[in-house]
């Protein structure tokens, strides 16, 4: 018996397990075997005695998918029937695995893949090169907050009108990505859409360097005749 390198059978199964088992374990038992969907019988006919890795949907890179894409693998014995699944322990879902919403702008888009390591982190503070949204506190400065850890200071911040509107009607500003480092209260970091299907903070670091990657781009962008 080998492990199969082909690329795999592709699965839309609810949280990528297959035919929406649970594919669950329990203490040593063994367990129970998912439902086995068609296009994994006709895989496991044409390839007997191999196990057979399922990739997420998502996955769209050249040659073979990472460990963390892979679902598990079905077994298919020496008759070419399906004989057992095996769940990946290394499996990180993707968003649409994990049944996340479309994502509702630019930033959005970035952090969906950054939060569940389909994406790098760095491409969110990128992704703030536009104007964004925050709430006025009585004071006139931005509104604060502490995150969910219960520790870390925050000032929300809303990357579109999807965002903003579920947060309530509250009076806000709309700030460039260059103000929004010196808007910041000493000690607090940005708080990415707090009423989206996933946040992230954003140190004030990351958001000054992406204010000059931002500033360089459009100086270069300027230059060319």
């Amino acid at each position: 018996m080998e492990m199969s390198t082909t690329e795999g059978v592709r699965t839309e199964g609810r949280f990528g397990l297959p035919g929406g088992g649970d594919g669950d374990r329990h203490g040593d038992q063994v367990p129970e075997m998912p439902d086995v969907p068609d296009d994994v019988r006709e895989a496991a006919r044409r390839a007997p005695g191999k196990w057979l890795p399922v990739v997420d949907p998502a996955w769209s890179g050249e040659g073979d998918p990472p460990d963390w894409a892979r679902l598990g693998w079905w077994r298919s014995d020496e008759a070419g029937e399906v004989a057992e699944w095996r769940d990946n322990p290394e499996y990180a879902p993707s968003p649409a695995a994990l049944g996340w919403p479309e994502p509702a702008d630019p930033v959005d888009a970035a952090v969906q893949p950054a939060v569940t390591g389909w994406g790098p982190a760095e491409e969110v503070p990128r992704a703030l090169a536009r104007t964004r949204a925050v709430f006025r506190a009585p004071g006139g400065g931005p509104a604060t907050a502490v995150a969910p850890d219960d520790v870390t200071p925050v000032v929300p911040v809303f990357t579109s009108s999807h965002h903003l509107e579920q947060a309530g009607r509250l009076s806000f500003e709309t700030l460039e990505l260059g103000e929004i480092p010196d808007r910041l209260p000493e000690g607090h970091v940005v708080y990415l859409n707090p009423t989206g299907t996933v946040s992230m903070t954003v140190e004030t670091a990351e958001l000054r360097a992406a204010v000059a990657e931002a500033a360089a781009e459009a100086g270069e962008t300027a230059a060319v005749p």
